[in-house]
């Protein structure tokens, strides 16, 4: 196939060199790029309707643009004139091409650096425990600040010695002179595994499972063996939150260190394949959360931090990561192929959607025309030709619209109410 552009990025040509046939180039708008492929759009099918209506006037003046990309020289090297299968692996290669990628980060991320497990030694011990969405919640000074206990108004500030008002409650774990550092090496006498993750699985199972009944912790501090006796609250989480059902379990108030462990090769696929279901889950929510996100970015609302977030967003994110002392290098190149990783395999899910103008469209149309040509044949009838994309151009310009209106829409809440590590 001949392919008169190869440019990086849309817009205004900002560079440009041709080298054989084709002019390699970089756009004004650094927000992707691409291949210009003659002969996307085949001629018209014959018997088609001649009457003029103004989508048939559209669709004309679309594929007569196309059209005169071709030379009387091209011959067979047009899109539409290649096999099915041909077009297939071509308009694949470029989603393919993001797949690799996120596979190689995914790989180096997880056998270079690592993922981080929750392991038995104690990271934070808080002093108190805070309802949820407290307005204290970020202060240091948070267990000297009374609150309202309970009710629909539970976490605001109050004035000490009102009804329903007290000092937050100390933490079990800070009660029974837990501190962080502390390594947990037995429960009850019975000993914990100090593989990661494996061991702190089996710690929060213990804790839970005994609300309003003493545990004897057995830690390591300063090189000593130690025995801690700590009685679990009852906390309320869900059970069923799809059912509304919650159950009451132990809560003690303790986090662990979560030291990076490096996994083996055959670690990868598992962790892709959790990736994509997330990803492919997130895709399907955007619609719904677009409304979340206007308010957001036009009313001031709170920004969903589980919601979309565009390039601005995630520049900013990184830009937090890689200036925070806390983060170790490690810590933030890891980060920084993750991120990478994630944008290429969301790319790759996203351009395979079967609408056009995205690649998945195309393959969908290719895969369409073997289809019915096969159809054709089996019952004895002409072969009808390749698919007329064209048709489909109404389309191409509505989805182009409105991935240009979320981007914009995504340009403003980046800027003007950003998702922040905060």
């Amino acid at each position: 196939m001949r392919v008169p552009q190869f440019m990086v990025g849309f817009g205004p040509t900002v560079w440009s060199r041709t080298r054989g046939e084709t002019e390699y180039g970089l756009k004004a708008v650094p927000l992707g790029g691409y291949i210009r492929i003659v002969g996307m759009i085949p001629p018209a099918e014959e018997g088609e309707s001649k009457r003029a209506t103004r989508m048939r006037s559209f669709i004309a003046e679309v594929r007569g643009q196309a059209l005169n990309d071709v030379r009387p020289s091209d011959g067979d090297r047009v899109f539409y004139k290649k096999p099915w299968w041909q077009r297939v692996i071509v308009m694949f290669a470029g989603p393919f091409h993001n797949l690799v990628l996120a596979v190689l980060f995914f790989t180096i991320v997880l056998t270079a650096f690592g993922v981080p497990e929750p392991s038995t030694t104690l990271a934070r011990v808080p002093e108190c425990v805070l309802p949820a969405g407290a307005d204290t919640a970020t202060r240091e000074d948070a267990c000297e600040i009374p609150l309202v206990q309970s009710g629909p108004e539970a976490g605001q500030v109050c004035e000490e010695g009102a009804a329903n008002c007290a000092l937050p409650a100390r933490s079990p774990a800070a009660e029974a002179g837990l501190l962080p550092g502390d390594t947990i090496l037995a429960l009850d006498g019975e000993p914990v595994s100090q593989d990661t993750e494996v061991g702190w699985t089996a710690v929060q199972r213990s804790i839970q499972r005994s609300p309003d009944e003493p545990v004897v912790f057995t830690v390591e501090r300063d090189g000593e063996r130690r025995d801690l006796t700590v009685t679990p609250i009852e906390n309320v989480v869900w059970d069923d939150p799809e059912a509304g059902t919650t159950q009451v379990v132990g809560y003690v108030g303790i986090g662990p260190e979560q030291p990076y462990v490096q996994q083996p090769v055959t670690a990868v696929p598992g962790f892709i394949g959790d990736y994509v279901v997330r990803a492919v889950d997130r895709l399907v929510e955007i619609p719904e959360r677009i409304p979340a996100l206007a308010r957001a970015a036009f009313l001031g609302e709170e920004r969903d931090p589980n919601g979309p977030i565009g390039v601005v967003g995630v520049g900013r994110i990184s830009g937090e990561i890689f200036s925070l002392d806390r983060f170790s290098t490690t810590e933030k190149i890891s980060t920084f192929f993750q991120l990478l990783a994630g944008v290429n395999l969301v790319l790759f899910l996203f351009n395979l959607l079967p609408i056009y103008p995205l690649d998945g469209g195309h393959v969908a149309g290719a895969l369409y025309e073997k289809a019915r040509s096969t159809v054709a044949r089996l019952r004895g009838r002409p072969d009808p030709g390749p698919f007329d994309i064209a048709r489909l151009m109404p389309v191409a310009y509505v989805v182009a619209g409105l991935f240009l209106a979320l981007s914009a829409l995504l340009f403003i809440a980046d800027i003007v109410n950003p998702i922040t590590l905060g």
